[in-house]
């Protein structure tokens, strides 16, 4: 058998040395690609996913509040305030208009009878008629009780657009008195001109009625908890006719809403929600 030239054997071993590793080298840059790729894919697809739920739950937050005002609604309703030693009743009418009008008239008891609240779009007026005057309520009043209620100013006048002012998460599915409900956290966006950090809503998969509700300050710790009851057909619709806020922080203390008539979607003008019939309006 011819030997093998030592020259020869040299030079296979040389290339054998070099071309090893740069295949090695090239084969897992090209996995390297392909497994960053992969990620990127995936990546993006959890991100579509998340947002198709994350409308979704947007979608059932403004049906939601589309069953509880409509177009336009007007109430009437009573107020108990309820603390551990005394309980105080009031009695009032209510009117919305979209998202940005709303009007509150006390009608009784007498001391506080003609006392008006007033929404338009941003803006807050409370009229006094016992010094017959409007106050206008800062943004930083909204976050204080109305007519020392467990209700904020937020809560009943401003009503910030739980559907515009927070980003939605579907949570779960929770029953509450054998009713399936969506959870979902309504989180508030940066700079939204809000009380509440973070809502957590229960919402009736059947009607789509709010039947719980937990707020949530700065710090997300619970400040309030809503509840509904007493659901009754009324106004042509599904409504909750009793709601409960109770503070997180005091025991014993709670505000009852009993809604005794209700009218959606009637014709009302943009001129009624004014200060001009905050002064004129009468029970």
């Amino acid at each position: 058998m011819q030997a093998v030239r030592p020259w020869l054997v040299g030079i296979f071993g040389l290339a054998l040395v070099w071309t090893t590793p740069l295949s090695l080298f090239t084969e897992a840059r090209a996995m390297e690609a392909m497994a960053v790729e992969a990620v990127a894919v995936a990546v993006e697809k959890a991100a579509a996913e998340e947002a198709v739920l994350a409308e979704q739950a947007r979608q059932i937050v403004r049906r939601a509040d589309e069953q509880m005002r409509g177009q336009s609604s007007y109430v009437v309703a009573t107020m108990n305030i309820v603390r551990p030693d005394w309980t105080r009743s009031m009695s009032m009418k209510s009117w919305t208009k979209g998202l940005e009008l709303s009007l509150v008239l006390v009608t009784a008891p007498a001391k506080d009878k003609g006392s008006v609240s007033l929404k338009r779009y941003r803006e807050m007026w409370n009229w006094v008629p016992a010094i017959e005057r409007i106050i206008k309520i800062a943004p930083s009043m909204l976050s204080q009780s109305w007519m020392g209620s467990d209700f904020t100013n937020d809560d009943l006048i401003n009503q910030s657009s739980i559907v515009v002012d927070y980003r939605h998460q579907l949570v779960k599915h929770e029953a509450i008195e054998g009713d399936d409900c969506f959870v979902i956290d309504a989180i508030a966006k940066p700079d939204a001109p809000v009380v509440w950090s973070r809502i957590r809503l229960w919402i009736s998969s059947n009607h789509y009625l709010q039947r719980r509700a937990e707020f949530f300050d700065e710090f997300d710790e619970p400040v309030n908890t809503l509840t509904t009851s007493d659901i009754q057909v009324m106004g042509g619709r599904m409504l909750a006719t009793k709601m409960v806020m109770s503070p997180a922080d005091k025991p014993g203390q709670r505000t009852e809403l009993i809604t005794h008539e209700a009218a959606f979607d009637f014709d009302i003008g943009d001129d009624f929600f004014s200060q001009q019939q905050m002064k004129a309006l009468r029970d």
